[in-house]
């Protein structure tokens, strides 16, 4: 999504994710945790952002709230210009289903629905036709061809995810958040898995913010940030597996 300065003459890409001021406590007062200590941050369109820090850093909880999966105490998160605080419960889910894609460490497929039906149900659910060149594009890139009619009992752990992933993609969302969408596979699968995602913002366009613990997953990120007791405390560009993992360490994980 763009904008257009009028007196500049300049093109605005519009964030497709950001949170400002972003501020989450859980517990009563005086007996509060802060798992979100007032962040401001921005996810770029077309591109992959990793999320770490240590355990407890607030990495998941940035996620969940940028997804709309929770509320924040105060603060504001928007998905590219809207305003999450501002939505019903009802349009709050309309945009899940509709705007985000979601890959978790479970895959959440139904067993007696084929890897089509899995990878076309939301949008069946919404009852909107998925657009078959889309999806052919989709399956192709995670190379899902020939499973396209089993079950996920018939498929292995690394399929599963795949079809996990096309889901994700399949509605064109304006972004795709994984939550260790990796802890689960072995190291063959995830990265597999981790090079689909990359392809799908290198070949597709597509926007990915991950939550992950591991180096290698990192690495395959355009940008990483890293959280500390609820704090943006470090990010890097183009990072490296030994470049994360020095980070990881200083921080204390």
């Amino acid at each position: 999504m763009t904008s257009i300065d009028l007196a500049a003459g300049a093109v605005t890409r519009v964030a497709a994710a950001r949170a400002e001021v972003a501020r989450k406590e859980y517990g009563s007062e005086g007996a509060s945790v802060v798992a979100l200590d007032d962040v401001t941050v921005e996810f770029a369109t077309g591109a992959f952002t990793a999320i770490m820090g240590p355990s407890g850093s607030g990495k998941s909880t940035l996620l969940h709230c940028l997804a709309g999966l929770d509320t924040l105490t105060s603060g504001r998160v928007y998905v590219g210009d809207t305003d999450l605080a501002t939505l019903s419960d009802k349009q709050l889910t309309l945009l899940r289903r509709d705007r985000l894609g979601f890959v978790f460490q479970a895959f959440n497929l139904l067993p007696t629905l084929t890897a089509t039906e899995n990878i076309t149900l939301p949008a069946d659910l919404a009852g909107r036709k998925v657009d078959p060149e889309w999806f052919d594009t989709v399956v192709t890139t995670l190379a899902l061809g020939d499973r396209l009619g089993h079950r996920p009992s018939q498929l292995s752990g690394g399929q599963q995810q795949r079809v996990a992933v096309a889901r994700a993609l399949v509605s064109k969302p304006d972004v795709v958040f994984g939550d260790e969408p990796t802890g689960a596979l072995d190291s063959r699968t995830s990265a597999e898995l981790l090079g689909f995602l990359r392809s799908a913002v290198d070949d597709l366009g597509q926007t990915v913010v991950m939550v992950t613990h591991d180096p290698i997953a990192a690495a395959y990120a355009d940008r990483v940030i890293f959280l500390a007791d609820g704090r943006i405390v470090d990010e890097m560009t183009s990072p490296t597996r030994d470049s994360v993992l020095e980070t990881m360490k200083r921080l204390g994980d």
